[in-house]
């Protein structure tokens, strides 16, 4: 444990300081792997799938490209390039807001729901045996209140900045 002489930090606990390595590899690994899965089985990023089940869940299946970027915690920048990608696929088109011009929508086209159904079953089978499949049902309810209150304190967080 790191000492630093008359400092007045609370350093975490033996308990805290491995519930927070265990908590960064799961942050560094679950990502990776859920990548590796989604881009070996259906060709498509995480963060790509993500994009398209964002417009997916939306009314019309379409979003202010704004919006789906704080959705999707993206810049606009890097949600750019991803919607030339899949623009390009024909899974997902832009146009002008429709109600205020200075806005742009992406929509999901047909094409990129047919996709997104397409990729979705392994995906969700994959989640499931790496993830719930491990935990029993009281785990996945304390996991859900965990997740939720830390990545409440940390959108609050970034938001503020």
């Amino acid at each position: 444990m790191l000492s630093m002489g008359g400092s007045s930090t609370r350093w975490l606990s033996e308990e805290e300081q491995a519930a927070w390595q265990a908590l960064l590899a799961l942050l560094t690994w679950l990502p990776a792997a859920v990548d590796r899965q989604l881009e070996r089985d259906a060709e498509i990023t995480n963060f790509e799938y993500g994009v398209l089940h964002g417009l997916s869940v939306s009314p019309h299946r379409s979003l202010r490209i704004s919006d789906l970027a704080a959705e999707v915690n993206g810049t606009l920048s890097r949600l750019s390039k991803v919607l030339d990608r899949l623009e390009k696929r024909g899974w997902v088109v832009r146009r002008p807001c429709p109600t205020d011009g200075r806005y742009t929508l992406a929509e999901l086209t047909d094409a990129g729901q047919e996709k997104l159904a397409g990729s979705a079953p392994g995906h969700v089978e994959y989640v499931r045996e790496l993830v719930f499949g491990r935990l029993t049902a009281t785990q996945v309810r304390q996991l859900n209140a965990i997740a939720a209150k830390i990545a409440d304190a940390a959108r609050s967080d970034c938001a503020g900045s």
